[in-house]
């Protein structure tokens, strides 16, 4: 990378994405077009993005065939690799359609990609993730006698299994990406967080776990030198005292500011708490990177208008 060149991850929020495959091609259409934004701005482009719906449903329809004998069980890690697949499909044809229209020469492509986790990873003895099918009790407490898997009620639906969510330690495709960034292509990577592997004796193997993608996104943007984190969610802005009357959008966090913001509990977890976590471990672990947090819409703005909330050191 030159060193006017700017390198930048972008992680995509679900709201970009859908529920099912024809309304995910719907909202990537639109998704495509602030994407290119930034490309034709000059920026070399990562993108990753959430994959829970989609590797849900995956994973229920592999169940319930399972259950009624027409097809085997596949394992979790195996249905995220389906998920990172076809939406990687869709998101590099929408982008690809939109440079044709620009006439910009560019391409795109998606990479199916392991993140390494640490099998001792203390996620790993409580499970909190909930995947797959719903299942009686009975049902469940077969599963769990027959292979081991925990299994919790899900207000009131059913019974449903929980695997673990243990901190990513390696994008195992980060070098090729970088030289196909650096070649000029925008690359899909990282989905959902990376299929989740451990190394033993044997080699790398999958496991059943939902890795943070924003902290995958944090981790891969480290490991690529890039110099910005964008991380796409439905607000502008990061607020303190959201939806209070005094509520306050911020343009701009210290490191410092946003570890003080989340010792006062400003952040809500599992929503915006992990996605200023991700931002304050890439700016402190890259070399004068910075992170920023906003809309879809308003991502192509971020250097021409300043847009979002910016953490630096």
């Amino acid at each position: 990378m030159t060193e006017s060149k700017r390198r930048m991850v972008v992680a995509l929020g679900g709201n970009a994405l859908g529920n099912d495959p024809q309304e995910q091609l719907r909202l990537i259409r639109h998704t495509a077009k602030p994407l290119a934004d930034l490309v034709e701005q000059g920026i070399e482009v990562l993108i990753t993005h959430g994959n829970g719906p989609q590797v849900g449903s995956i994973k229920v329809a592999t169940d319930v065939a399972a259950q009624t004998g027409s097809s085997p069980e596949f394992p979790f890690a195996e249905c995220g690799a389906m998920s990172q697949g076809y939406i990687g499909y869709h998101l590099a044809q929408a982008l690809d359609n939109e440079f044709t229209a620009r006439g910009m020469d560019k391409n795109s492509f998606s990479l199916v990609t392991q993140t390494v986790v640490d099998a001792n990873d203390p996620a790993f003895e409580n499970p909190t993730k909930p995947v797959g099918a719903m299942l009686t009790k009975e049902q469940a407490d077969a599963k769990h006698d027959e292979t081991g898997d925990i299994y919790v009620e899900d207000s009131g639906r059913g019974w449903r299994r929980v695997v673990a969510s243990p901190k990513p330690i390696e994008i195992l495709e980060s070098k090729v990406i970088s030289q196909s960034l650096s070649a000029g292509s925008v690359v899909i990577a990282s989905g959902g967080g990376g299929i989740p592997v451990v190394r033993d004796e044997n080699g790398l193997h999958g496991v059943s776990a939902v890795i943070d993608k924003d902290r995958s996104a944090a981790l891969l943007a480290r490991q690529i030198d890039a110099d910005t984190l964008l991380i796409l969610t439905a607000v502008e802005k990061v607020a303190i005292n959201f939806n209070k009357p005094d509520q306050t959008d911020l343009d701009h966090m210290t490191v410092k500011e946003a570890e003080e913001y989340i010792e006062q509990g400003q952040f809500a977890p599992g929503s915006m708490l992990p996605k200023v976590e991700a931002c304050i471990e890439f700016v402190k672990n890259s070399n004068g990177g910075k992170a920023i947090i906003t809309s879809l819409d308003k991502a192509d703005k971020v250097f021409s208008e300043g847009a979002g909330t910016t953490i630096t050191l």
